[in-house]
């Protein structure tokens, strides 16, 4: 009657890590998922209907995380999919073993996101080396976070 394998106990906000948007309707650097990758949108090109009546807009887009390019064509009329995107400041505390210690503005800790492999991460660990108090922006999409900027801390 009952499938053992469901779990109640823990719940989800219900949330969906993205939301669908008209294609026409999307617009320079805004943000889009091409071939299931969160990507901001760096060229866009509309070509004009066809003898099927679509227009079709061609999308060019910069993976958020990975800075890979990407590309896609659809149909102007069609839906795709908008990732949900959540951009948090951190206070860099310490690295340790290549991870991050955070801090954010309510005192939270966490130490589970690793330095990017990037030019990112080697700005994040020369300011830390030098001594510097910063800011880390980290942004989170689709269940993936990645520190993607540094700013200086107010009030310094």
């Amino acid at each position: 009657m009952s499938d053992p394998d469901l779990d109640f106990t823990v719940g989800e906000s219900g949330a969906s890590a993205t939301y669908p948007m008209q294609c026409s309707a999307l617009r320079k650097n805004g943000y889009v998922v091409l071939k299931g990758h969160p990507c901001k949108i760096v060229e866009m090109s509309t070509s004009k209907t066809g003898k099927h009546g679509h227009a079709k807009v061609n999308l060019v887009g910069i993976d958020i995380f990975t800075n890979k390019k990407h590309e896609d064509m659809c149909p102007s009329t069609h839906n795709m999919d908008v990732p949900s995107i959540k951009r948090l400041d951190y206070q860099l505390v310490n690295i340790n073993d290549g991870y991050m210690c955070l801090m954010s503005d309510t005192g939270d800790i966490r130490e589970d996101l690793r330095v990017p492999d990037s030019e990112i991460g080697r700005e994040i660990e020369g300011k830390f080396e030098a001594g510097d108090e910063f800011m880390v922006t980290v942004i989170a999409a689709m269940g993936e976070e990645c520190a993607v900027a540094t700013k200086v801390l107010a009030g310094k």
